[in-house]
């Protein structure tokens, strides 16, 4: 299964905390809950029962969100990712402004990844009614197999130390399983 996920907005590279990583969250969150209504993921509800329920679910839940993230142990997958990072900046100037490319890399994937506890979410954040469940991709950012990055100039105005992010999944089984077939 191969997608793309966009995001457009600030993407700090040091010092990135909770509240720098949840909107670029919500913002997959709503992607992702796209992706959930078609096919072949539409008619796998199976996998949002309450873990209870259905052993091959793939929601966990802590800090008041249940968490749905696509990639997961659970089901045998990981992700190849290829990124494409655009800001205002010319070449060279993108690699330096506003936070080296590894440390937004970092934060981008941790967006991208379920928090682990409740101190990777801001204080206080509770899921909307629209975050039940809270769509993400990844379980972890250790189920990525592989990243690419390209970082480009945008030629369109944006605003300064914002970027526009496009995100190319593949998503890669390490075994077939019924719970994954389609995926």
């Amino acid at each position: 299964m191969e997608f793309r996920l966009t995001y457009r907005g600030p993407l700090k590279g040091n010092n990135a905390k909770a509240k720098d990583k949840q909107p670029l969250r919500r913002s997959f969150h709503l992607q992702l809950k796209q992706l959930w209504s078609q096919e072949p993921l539409k008619s796998r509800e199976d996998l949002l029962a309450k873990q209870d329920v259905m052993a091959s679910s793939v929601i966990f839940e802590h800090a008041g969100f249940k968490f749905a993230p696509l990639i997961s142990k659970r089901l045998f997958l990981h992700a190849e990712l290829e990124v494409l990072l655009l800001r205002q900046e010319q070449k060279g100037v993108i690699l330096t402004g506003g936070g080296d490319i590894d440390n937004r890399l970092k934060t981008l994937l941790d967006s991208l990844r379920m928090p682990h506890n409740s101190q990777e979410l801001p204080k206080g954040d509770k899921p909307t009614e629209y975050e039940n469940p809270f769509f993400c991709l990844l379980e972890d950012d250790s189920l990525v197999t592989s990243v690419s990055v390209s970082a480009d100039q945008l030629l369109e105005p944006i605003d300064p130390g914002h970027v526009l992010a496009i995100i190319k999944v593949k998503t890669v089984k390490t075994r077939d399983t019924w719970q994954n077939s389609g995926l």
